[in-house]
């Protein structure tokens, strides 16, 4: 089933294999995306669906150096580069948008100013990657630091987000994206909201489940309304502890998110079910939950091997499966899992920052 084709809202896919979005900080100055970019999103176009890497909604919501935003008209600009190469060589690509949160730095802030959350919380040890040089070169030296210590929103504030989310969603059509997806995972800010140990707020967003999920309802009804339902999928991720975001009861919490994603009609959720080596994988209890809970497509990530995909895609919990870091090393991954071809292992040393070495040289298959 794995190389069948699929539809996803009314949008054909070659097959049901994802390219995930992964961090790469290779945009230029101005967070802008560039025509290396272009070219290592082009390479990897025979997947069904790509999605971007996390792409921030302004400059608020940027939590890593040389990562693109989509929030200008010079980024909307150098995305379009991107989506005319991805579309030439006959692929699909959503927009991942993107707002850090707590999980950033005032060095990467406007005016140096502190990061933003639902509540003042550190998560410690928790680090974001800084241009080393405070220069701005792209490709420059990046050092691991930890994130600032962030502070509270305001309720006026909240509401203005949700307003950069509903303009990115514009921004990403009009750069040529097919649709987008709403980062809600690994411990950034709509996770911040969502889950129990990272928002301590009193008013209408923290305190119950209701209140809680108050913020992921409105980003999405708003981004709907924006540009489609059809157009919009999330990311979210139960069981992962990244960032420190940890929600004391994830299966009640996030079956209660699948139901109120399914009733605004959205395409698609996407669920890094183990995103890092140490994350728990999900139960196939859990999987069904999610598969009663929501009717439109399922995507699953985390440690995928063929095997496991065809499982998933037969026993049901699924509909499409996303491939991380096997992209990475692989631009021809849907050929080389068809064909049971070996892979390329990725240079780890070179997944963040720096040139063309360890993003766009990786071979093809050759007979």
């Amino acid at each position: 089933m794995l190389f069948t084709k699929y539809e996803l809202s009314g949008l054909p896919l070659g097959n049901r294999i994802v390219m995930p979005p992964m961090t790469r900080s290779r945009a230029s100055s101005g967070e802008v995306a560039t025509d290396l970019m272009a070219e290592y999103y082009s390479q990897r176009a025979t997947a069904g669906l790509i999605i971007s890497e996390g792409t921030q909604i302004s400059r608020q919501g940027q939590g890593y150096a040389w990562t693109p935003g989509i929030f200008t008209d010079e980024q909307i600009q150098g995305w379009r580069k991107v989506t005319d190469a991805v579309h030439k060589n006959g692929g699909k690509i959503f927009a991942q948008l993107w707002h850090v949160g707590r999980i950033s730095h005032v060095s990467l802030q406007e005016d140096g100013a502190a990061p933003v959350a639902p509540s003042a919380i550190l998560a410690d040890g928790v680090k974001v990657f800084v241009d080393a040089n405070g220069d701005g070169a792209i490709g420059g030296a990046g050092e691991m630091i930890q994130h600032s210590m962030p502070r509270e929103l305001t309720i006026g504030e909240i509401q203005s987000i949700i307003k950069d989310y509903a303009h990115a969603a514009k921004n990403a059509i009009t750069a040529g994206f097919d649709g987008v997806e709403l980062h809600g995972a690994n411990g950034y800010l709509i996770e911040q909201f969502i889950d129990s140990q990272t928002n301590l707020r009193t008013d209408e967003y923290g305190g119950s489940l209701e209140n809680r999920l108050r913020f992921l309802r409105e980003v999405v009804t708003a981004v709907a309304d924006a540009i489609g339902k059809e157009r919009v999928g999330v990311r979210q991720a139960p069981l992962t502890t990244l960032m420190g975001a940890i929600d004391d009861h994830p299966e009640e919490t996030y079956i209660a998110a699948a139901k109120i994603l399914n009733e605004i009609g959205i395409a698609y959720i996407h669920i890094a079910e183990a995103d890092w080596d140490n994350a728990p994988v999900m139960p196939v209890a859990f999987k069904e939950a999610y598969r009663k809970a929501f009717s439109g497509t399922l995507i699953y990530a985390g440690k995928y091997t063929k095997e496991r995909s065809e499982e998933a895609l037969t026993k049901g919990w699924a509909d499409l499966i996303a491939f991380g870091r096997p992209f990475i090393a692989n631009p021809d991954l849907p050929y080389r899992l068809e064909n049971d071809l070996p892979l390329n292992e990725p240079d780890r040393t070179k997944f963040f920052g720096g040139d063309a070495n360890g993003y766009t040289d990786y071979s093809f298959y050759k007979n």
